[in-house]
């Protein structure tokens, strides 16, 4: 599998690599247990920084797409292919959005709405 950057492209770097991860994963390109290239090696073959890759792949683990092994490397999951289709943003915008219409259903103000949700994002729960 070979992945491409486009840096032109308006889209996150990050997001371009998960993207292409999952639909190598969701083509068959990359195989249950699969490893992934390190993290600098993939940084120095791509030209982009390491923590850039770092992200993508901290993010494909919670996606449920890699799971990594300490310092043996990042591998791709047994169960990827029934995760990659998963939408986390689209997901938590459409909780929220159902959350929030019935606060203001029953007579929360939007203000409130936020001095809340700020509130209970700055804290640790």
């Amino acid at each position: 599998m070979e992945i491409e950057i486009d840096l032109d492209d308006p889209t996150p770097v990050f997001t371009q690599l998960i993207e292409q991860i999952k639909s190598a994963v969701a083509g068959d390109l990359l195989a249950p247990g699969t490893p992934l290239p390190s993290i600098r090696q993939l940084a120095n073959e791509l030209e982009i920084n390491s923590k850039t890759v770092a992200k993508a792949y901290k993010l494909l683990e919670r996606d449920k797409i890699v799971h990594s092994k300490g310092y043996r490397g990042s591998f791709i999951r047994e169960d990827a292919k029934n995760y990659c289709h998963l939408d986390l943003k689209k997901w938590t915008q459409e909780k929220l959005e159902t959350c929030i219409n019935e606060l203001r259903n029953n007579g929360v103000t939007d203000s409130e709405i936020r001095v809340v949700f700020g509130n209970l994002m700055n804290s640790k729960l």
